[in-house]
């Protein structure tokens, strides 16, 4: 099966010689754009790619990213690198199924250092589907059909969200200025109110986040989709920044709809922790441990537990906080409780 993978690039030659070095052996045709580097990517590109393409920025990674595709040889698009077998038996059982691999981001910023996991659509026939959206691209299909989707056993590393949190703040208003075009071309639209929403949060404008969250859920949402129950976890913690506290109880009314997760679970936790509900808290972390992934590190392991031990400190149960501090490994917030407990 001859594959494609297409790559969009700009001032990225350290990531993007690591991402190339990591295709090498597949045999993929690799297509690589750049948007306007004034790094050494040229030479990267140079070096790896099999196609090579030049665009002219124009504030839409939609068209940046059809672009790319239109550049490549084969029909079958992988825009990460990938696991060839399982490409093969994706595409081999339903060509107009959309690919979701799995994605580890690696987020660091100048105070901390997170793991988080999510399913991203990457693997798909340019056939049936493109890119749509100025920012936060998705694949959709050009025949208006509903997108069958199927997570394959791909993972692929992410660095993009490293950097300081300056940094971070400076993307953040980027996307946000892309967005409200997006929102003002085409009117409201539940996925860019989510993403305006989680543009303002990484801000730390929570006012604002909270606002376009609010306006998003006026929409009749699918709670299956990712999207969906990204909006609805973030919307919560923009809450509890906010110290809304109360209104985060919004999240035991949905929660047969939404707790599909460790992550989910785990907020529920927190919503019940700071209304003072220390029993139902606790019950929540729990059960948050009873799930064998979350997309943010610890929600089903050592943070969930070190929550617990933090309400039974407080509550006087020294023997129980002790017990859960235990189960929280070398996370250092819980080696201080059980100093605390000596």
């Amino acid at each position: 099966m001859s594959i494609s993978v297409c790559v969009i690039t700009k001032d990225e030659s350290t990531k993007l010689k690591r991402c190339m070095e990591s295709l090498k052996g597949y045999g993929f045709e690799i297509v690589v754009v750049d948007t306007g580097s004034k790094d050494d990517t040229d030479k990267v590109i140079e070096q790896y790619a099999d196609k090579i393409g030049k665009f002219q920025w124009c504030d839409d990674f939609s068209k940046a990213r059809n672009y790319s595709i239109s550049l490549a040889s084969n029909d079958i698009i992988l825009v990460l690198d990938s696991d060839i077998k399982a490409v093969e038996e994706l595409i081999n059982k339903n060509p107009k199924i959309v690919g979701r691999i799995e994605r580890i981001n690696d987020i660091v910023s100048t105070q901390t250092h997170e793991i988080g996991h999510e399913r991203i659509s990457r693997i798909f026939d340019r056939r049936y589907y493109e890119y749509k959206g100025r920012i936060h691209e998705q694949v959709s299909s050009k025949q208006l059909g509903e997108l069958i989707y199927e997570d394959v056993t791909v993972v692929i590393g992410h660095s993009g969200y490293n950097g300081t949190d300056e940094d971070k703040r400076r993307k953040a208003g980027r996307n946000i200025k892309l967005l409200l075009l997006d929102l003002q071309e085409h009117g409201d639209d539940p996925y860019i109110l989510y993403q305006l929403g989680k543009g303002y949060y990484m801000q730390k404008e929570y006012a604002l986040a909270a606002k376009y969250f609010e306006q998003g859920f006026a929409f009749d949402l699918e709670p299956k989709l990712e999207y969906v129950q990204d909006m609805v976890e973030t919307y919560g913690y923009t809450l509890l920044n906010l110290k809304r506290y109360k209104e985060m109880l919004f999240l035991k009314e949905i929660y047969h709809e939404f707790a599909l997760s460790a992550d989910y679970v785990f907020l529920t936790g927190l919503a019940y922790m700071y209304n003072e509900m220390y029993n139902k808290a606790i019950s929540e972390f729990e059960k948050a441990t009873n799930y064998k992934i979350s997309k943010i590190e610890g929600c089903n392991s050592f943070k969930a537990f070190y929550n617990a031990g933090v309400i039974c400190e407080c509550l006087g149960k020294r023997d129980q906080a002790r017990e859960y501090y235990k189960k929280c490994g070398n996370y250092e917030p819980a080696m201080k409780g059980l100093s605390r407990l000596k």
